[in-house]
């Protein structure tokens, strides 16, 4: 008997924290039977890590088209430039350096864009 009523009580937890869930938000989805169940939607921000790997791959090639195209010499002095300025313009500065990736690419790319 106390054996059920802790069953019971364990479910009638479970049931409560699905509500207080569903109450956030849900999306229903059809089981293989027929059966129309209600999910808790997921909360918060999610950004596919594709994305973002795409993302930082056209940072990185915008960088060496940029090398490529101004020469080491005037990319360094801009860069210079930028960082004697406020802290964003530091920060950007910083993010804007010349990495392997990126010289390595201008390296490929230069003599395109210098004929």
């Amino acid at each position: 008997m106390v054996d059920a009523r802790q069953q019971f009580g364990t479910r009638v937890k479970s049931l409560e924290s699905k509500n207080v869930k569903l109450a956030r938000g849900y999306y229903t989805t059809i089981r293989a039977d027929g059966l129309v169940v209600a999910r808790p939607a997921r909360c918060g921000l999610r950004v596919p890590t594709k994305l973002l790997v795409a993302l930082v791959a056209l940072f990185v090639c915008f960088k060496g088209f940029v090398l490529a195209a101004i020469g080491p010499t005037a990319y360094d002095s801009r860069l210079d430039s930028l960082a004697q300025g406020t802290v964003i313009e530091q920060a950007g500065a910083w993010v804007l350096q010349v990495d392997p990736v990126t010289q390595t690419l201008a390296r490929k790319l230069g003599p395109v864009f210098r004929g």
